[in-house]
């Protein structure tokens, strides 16, 4: 008689607004090897953002998942699954972008550059929510200098020039971008290891994309099927590529042809495997939480819940 394998309890917490909790990558990939089940007192949770509250109601094994560049804070998570380089057996690096579909689409063999060439009839896209300096100077300021040699259409609710935002969803924005030659997929920071879903995008919708952000961008994608700020001299140097490509159809075809991962194989950090024995590590650990480590360490989510409510009162 077989034993049924006990299940393994986790809840997810502070993620951004739309979350499913039955309906999100880690839940269906835990579901393809674990006996996992989600519960209000859970011995694992899943958090990603550091800044909100709700994940320090748990005392239980804490894994942080970083969409923006935060680094874990090991003072309030277990392990933590980011985009970073880190030296560290806790972490493992899982860019945004490996959640955002699959990597067979991106795949070079069967699309005809020439076809799709001759359906696009823009020349650029840049699609920004907020033109705020902090964090997006280096996209804005070039999306200006590159306007000024030709228009670059603004699709985005941020700098719009096409009469309003285009409609919300991925499948509107693939359309938008696919229309057209090139998209400036810039990153809000510039730093090692930070490469969201803006790169994959532009891939997907087969324009070229014109890439400012990770330095290290060069080690996961094919470096020939895309412009990379950082290869070039200066920004006048990198729009006259630009624009020497928008006005030779061979050159730019040579571009679009090319693969977007090195030898046309997906790079490590799509293999569902890699994830799925990390959380193995973690499930199989006997390791007491940092929270319960502490110190003076956090009561129980149901007494700080009842201590909400009271305040609330």
């Amino acid at each position: 008689m077989t034993v049924p394998q006990k299940p393994i309890l986790i809840d997810f917490c502070d993620f951004w607004p739309g979350f499913r909790k039955t309906d999100n990558f880690f839940y269906h990939l835990l579901k393809s090897r674990f006996n996992i089940e989600l519960a209000d007192q859970p011995d694992f949770v899943i958090y990603s953002n550091p800044e909100s509250h709700l994940h320090r109601l748990h005392n239980c094994v804490k894994i942080y998942f970083g969409v923006e560049s935060f680094l874990p804070d090991w003072t309030e998570c277990d392990y933590a699954l980011t985009c970073h380089y880190l030296n560290d057996p806790r972490h493992l690096r899982l860019p945004y972008y490996a959640l955002y579909g699959t990597p067979e689409v991106l795949l070079k063999g069967r699309d005809q550059p020439e076809k799709i060439l001759a359906a696009k009839t823009g020349f650029c896209t840049f699609v920004v929510s907020n033109a705020g300096k902090r964090k997006t100077q280096e996209r804005v300021n070039f999306f200006h200098r590159l306007s000024r040699r030709k228009r670059v259409d603004s699709g985005g609710r941020a700098l719009n020039n096409i009469g309003g935002p285009i409609p919300a969803g991925s499948t509107a924005k693939l359309d938008f971008l696919r229309a057209h030659k090139f998209n400036l997929a810039f990153e809000n920071a510039s730093l090692p290891g930070y490469t969201t879903e803006k790169i994959v995008e532009a891939f997907w919708a087969q324009t070229v994309p014109v890439y400012w952000g990770n330095p290290r961008i060069h080690e996961e994608f094919n470096p020939k099927s895309f412009l990379n700020y950082s290869d070039f001299p200066d920004e006048d140097a990198l729009i006259e590529r630009i624009l020497e490509l928008d006005s030779d159809n061979a050159k730019y075809l040579e571009v679009l042809r090319q693969p977007c991962f090195h030898n046309n194989q997906p790079n490590e950090f799509y293999r569902t495997e890699r994830t799925l024995d990390f959380f193995e590590q973690i499930f199989t650990a006997k390791t007491r939480p940092v929270a319960q480590r502490r110190r003076f360490f956090l009561p129980t989510r149901w007494i700080l819940a009842k201590r909400s409510k009271r305040a609330d009162a």
